[in-house]
């Protein structure tokens, strides 16, 4: 199994959002669909691999006294790229994250993760763990958005699953829904993860 442990622990064993409940700003505020939650995982993914993979290869090349500051502005560079992009080509997507794709910088699951393990880790395992991270984010924050979407509105992805006449639940597209879907996702997270022994 070897290295692909370091990708698969972001998924299930410490899944930054439903095990080690980081991000919880974002994934709250963004998650009102689906879509928002994979623009915003995919967003954080980037930032979190190549933060990762630059940190571990640059570790022996920082003072531990600008330890932070250096692994901030590293993270910083990758999301002002993930920004430029995103405001170019997905302009939808950038518009309805709004401030939550700078505010990145300053996500404790990546400075978290630098923190905790690429700076004291080999670049493969850094990179497997920025991967698995993202990915485990990611799936987190799309379900939570899709539960919302579905019983807040009645579609996912913008496709209506009901006519436009029927009845949804507007609770779950407003901040109270946010924190009883997260809260309630986490619960059956853990049961699953307690029962098979992940």
């Amino acid at each position: 199994m070897g290295n692909f442990r370091y990708f698969t622990d972001g998924l299930l064993r410490q899944n930054p959002t439903f095990v080690l409940v980081l991000g919880a700003c974002p994934t709250l505020a963004v998650t009102t669909s689906a879509i928002n939650g994979i623009g915003m995982g995919a967003a954080t993914t980037f930032v979190l691999m190549f933060s990762n993979l630059f940190i571990s290869l640059l570790k022996n090349l920082i003072p531990d006294k600008v330890r932070i500051a250096a692994f901030i502005v590293i993270i910083a560079s990758f999301v002002t790229i993930v920004d430029l992009v995103m405001k170019a080509y997905t302009p939808g997507v950038y518009a309805s994250l709004g401030i939550f794709i700078p505010l990145i910088v300053v996500n404790c699951i990546i400075l978290g993760r630098a923190e905790a393990f690429a700076q004291k880790s080999s670049v493969i395992p850094s990179l497997l763990d920025g991967i698995g991270m993202g990915i485990g984010f990611t799936l987190a924050i799309t379900t939570l958005g899709s539960i919302r979407e579905i019983l807040g509105n009645g579609s996912i992805f913008d496709i209506k699953l009901v006519s436009e006449n029927a009845s949804t639940i507007l609770l779950f597209i407003l901040p109270p829904g946010a924190f009883l879907t997260y809260g309630y996702l986490i619960a059956i997270f853990n049961a699953i993860k307690s029962k098979s022994n992940i």
